[in-house]
Parts: C-alpha cells; structure tokens; sequence
C-alpha cells in the first residue's frame, strides 16, 4: 500500500509483479521497456495497434498506474511508410524520427552513423581521462583498462548497430589507434604491428567474430525463442564435421 522506492535492489521485483498483466489481450508484439511494435501495412495493422494503446489506458486507469504521455513517441519504419497517427488517453501520440532501444539510437531509417559518432564521443571521452588518471602508461596497466572501459562500448548490442558505411568503420577504428597509441613501448610503431604487438584485432574482425558466436548460439539452441525462424538448417554430407 506504501509502494516501492526508487532504485532500491528488491524495488524491480514488486514493480515487474505489478505490471506483469499488462500486454494480456495485446494483438501486437509487446518488447522490453513498454514498446509496442507491429507491422502496418494495411488499415488493420494500423486499427490493432489503436486497439491495444486503447487496452493499455484501461489498463492503467484500473491499476491506477498512469504513462507520462509527455515520453511517448511513435517511430515509423520502413519506406514508403503511411506514417498513421495513434492517440493515448485521448491524445496523439507525437512522432519521433529516433528513439533510443535498450540504450541503442535506433532512427527511421535504421541508419546507425549517428549512433558510431556518440558512441566515438563517448569512448574519446573516456580515453581522453586515462592518462590524467594513471601515473603509469605501462601496457600492463593500459591495456586491461582500455579492455574494462573502451571495448564493452565499442561491443555492446553490436549485432544490431553495426555499421555499413566504410566512414562510420573507420571512426571505430580510430577510437582503438588512439588507446593502443596511448601504450608507452608501441606509440612509434603501425597500427597493424601495434595490434599484433599487443595481441588484438581490428574491430572489424572482432565484429565478424561477434557475428560468428551468435550464429553459434542460434545453431545450437542456445537462444531458441529469439533465434526461431531467423537461420534454416541445410544438412548436407559435402561439409566436413557435423554436416550442417
């Protein structure tokens, strides 16, 4: 009756208890953070999602749990896009060309350059405290840090960001010459021999290897309900190992 604090450690579980009914009856797929997606290409596609913004608002008016309709945005994807308004609680709901998606700048054209500039900016940031920081510039101390505090960055939900343009790859790149330049012994040498001198790959490679795991992941069963429908298995007796 008192409710839960904010930001305590047992506060996600109440809260998650309480909202735990609120997509039963939804016709459109309900994601992680009240996100409501579905496909519009037809005048019923767009009466569904009406249909369930409508069931959410009773939904909070009999649990007494309002949205901050202030924070809600509809993003339209795809080209050719009838871009259709939707209303909540009586009011449209306004339209956003962007829209952040577990803490990745997704925007209407799934064009992910904006989100490698802040993604740069922010690690550059980082780097740029480092060196003011730490007394040493020893690959020892360098390195696991730029592993700790740069690479999760860089890594991050990259399945799903990244980049197509060669500019956008190349401003990656630049992030990782510049924190394997601040590694006292190596700043003299190429960026290739830096990183076979210290052990690393290009990001382009560590991305194609990000990819590859995934694959794994998915061929094994490993992500079974996400990973449903998205590969087709060709068994075959021409491939060496397990013929898939």
């Amino acid at each position: 009756m008192s409710g839960a604090p904010q930001g305590s450690v047992l506060g996600l579980v109440p809260f998650n208890i309480f909202v735990g009914d609120m997509d039963s009856g939804t016709e459109c797929k309900f994601a992680e953070d009240t996100k409501l997606c579905g496909a519009v290409d037809m005048l019923a596609g767009r009466d569904a999602i009406q249909r369930d913004l409508d069931r959410l608002e009773t939904w909070t008016h009999v649990n007494f749990l309002r949205f901050s309709k202030a924070k809600c945005k509809v993003l339209h994807l795809g080209r050719g896009n009838a871009k259709h308004k939707y209303r909540l609680d009586g009011e449209w709901i306004e339209r956003s060309p962007e829209q952040k998606d577990l803490g990745v700048l997704v925007d209407k054209g799934l064009n992910m350059t904006q989100w490698c500039a802040l993604t740069a900016q922010k690690i550059n940031r980082i780097l740029g405290c480092i060196p003011s920081s730490m007394a040493s510039r020893l690959r020892e101390g360098i390195l696991p840090l730029c592993s700790a505090l740069v690479r999760p960055h860089l890594e991050s939900c990259v399945q799903l960001w990244t980049p197509q343009h060669r500019k956008d790859m190349e401003l990656l790149e630049c992030v990782q010459r510049r924190a394997t330049k601040m590694i006292q012994g190596v700043e003299h040498l190429s960026c290739e021999e830096r990183l076979r001198e210290l052990g690393l790959f290009i990001m382009e490679k560590r991305r194609l290897r990000g990819d590859l795991i995934a694959a794994f992941q998915y061929l094994k069963g490993a992500c079974k309900r996400a990973g449903e429908g998205l590969f087709t298995r060709v068994c075959s007796d021409r491939t060496r190992g397990d013929g898939i």
